[in-house]
């Protein structure tokens, strides 16, 4: 009996889906994993898994044991490294989760030089724009872009993201350009995510103003924004990294920038247990290399 060859096995399965693709994927028997399995749920008096002829279903104390499993795993790791020596090259398996337009627009571009720079590290990105629950869904890192709330969480500041106020020359044609935030009122503009009423911040002589505003379209993702107000369909509030080529391809033309907020941080938060891993502090340092100018 090897409880943390059954908390990787167990993990496996899990990761994988079946015994079948674990078996698969560790070169052995699906009969042996199922046995393993079997013998553990035995020791631990208790079921970790619903089985059918069709599928696996992780009962709740099953996806606590592999929680709890993800994390002494990765502590277990840590440990091994940390043995290893400081001076060894990054080996081992970083799962990622990032938001969807900074992932295609930078990290896209920028992790193949991370692979190469150190051939031992795996990455398994996620892009989503949710903010993911890293103990428990077993992420070592995430990126995430604005104000951070209180949490347990290591946070390492990465760099800064712009956001600005832009149109078509289209639209502006049609409409006039708007000369200060008030003037939004008689626009239409394009709000990033569901709310009914959204609300934009400016900045006027150091003091925050917030400015409520509404159009014919709202999204919760940036391109699909950038794409309408190139289409002359409103005024959009977005990212910098958005929308630079269209600006600088003559797509869309800059508005409001003397009441522009200050900067977004760009942070990567990791748990603690996650602090001496070396695969992960080798991505935190090369993203700030490349994004932290």
């Amino acid at each position: 009996m090897n409880p943390f060859e059954d908390m990787r096995l167990f993990s496996q399965v899990l990761d994988a889906g079946s015994f079948t693709a674990a078996a698969e994927h560790l070169g052995v028997s699906k009969q042996l994993i199922s046995r393993r399995v079997m013998a553990l749920e035995a020791r631990l008096g208790v079921r970790l898994l619903n089985r059918s002829t069709r599928r696996l279903d992780v009962t709740p104390l099953g996806q606590a044991y592999y929680d709890a499993a993800q994390r002494l795993l990765a502590e277990v790791e840590q440990v091994e490294q940390s043995i290893a020596g400081e001076q060894g090259e990054p080996r081992g398996v970083v799962r990622v989760s990032a938001p969807l337009s900074f992932a295609v627009e930078h990290l896209s571009a920028l992790l193949p030089a991370f692979l190469q720079r150190y051939p031992g590290v795996t990455l398994e990105l996620d892009l989503s724009d949710r903010n993911v629950d890293l103990l428990g869904e077993g992420f070592d890192l995430a990126l995430r872009i604005g104000e951070l709330s209180d949490s347990s969480l290591i946070v390492r500041h990465i760099a800064e993201v712009d956001r600005l106020w832009c149109a078509s020359p289209g639209y502006l044609a049609a409409h006039g350009e708007p000369q200060t935030p008030e003037a939004l009122a008689g626009h239409q503009c394009l709000p990033y995510g569901h709310g009914r009423n959204e609300t934009w911040r400016f900045e006027r002589a150091g003091k925050a103003q917030a400015i409520q505003v509404s159009g014919r379209l709202r999204a919760n993702n940036g391109e699909v924004l950038r794409d309408a107000a190139i289409a002359g369909l409103g005024i959009a509030y977005l990212p910098a990294f958005i929308v630079a080529k269209a600006l600088a391809q003559g797509q869309l033309c800059r508005l409001l920038d003397e009441f522009r907020p200050p900067p977004l941080p760009l942070s990567a938060l990791y748990p603690g247990h996650r602090q001496a891993s070396q695969p992960v502090r080798a991505l935190v340092e090369f993203l700030r290399e490349q994004l932290g100018h």
